[in-house]
């Protein structure tokens, strides 16, 4: 009976952290003020910069953009950029794939809601 009630309390509580995932909603407006501190190393225009270029990025497979130079790690990371592996990624960069180049991460979920929002209105696969 102990059993049971713990597995309907881990089950509820799984649920109710993807219910509150799924309720934010990304501003695409304001993700594109908050690429701008991204904008040093990212550009949205096509060209490698000391990152790759983010244009089309959702949906697209990691590590895939010709001519730059990725990080072993992330050409083997088997990555597709989904909303939620950009939302991982940009939580903690060397948590989600070790011996990635990018360091800087962003804290806050609404933010990353932002920012993924922003690069999803930039068009992809």
């Amino acid at each position: 009976m102990l059993h049971a009630l713990r597995l309907i309390l881990s089950i509820a509580a799984v649920s109710i952290a993807g219910l509150a995932a799924a309720s934010i909603a990304g501003n695409p407006v304001r993700g594109q003020q908050l690429f701008n501190r991204c904008s040093g190393c990212h550009s949205v225009q096509g060209e490698n910069k000391s990152g790759p270029p983010l244009n089309g990025v959702v949906g697209r497979e990691a590590a895939v953009v010709e001519g730059y130079r990725y990080s072993p790690a992330l050409m083997n990371a088997g990555l597709t950029w989904t909303e939620d592996a950009l939302d991982t990624y940009l939580a903690g960069p060397t948590r989600a794939v070790r011996g990635t180049r990018m360091t800087v991460s962003v804290s806050r979920e609404q933010d990353r809601a932002d920012i993924i929002a922003y690069l999803k209105s930039l068009g992809g696969q």
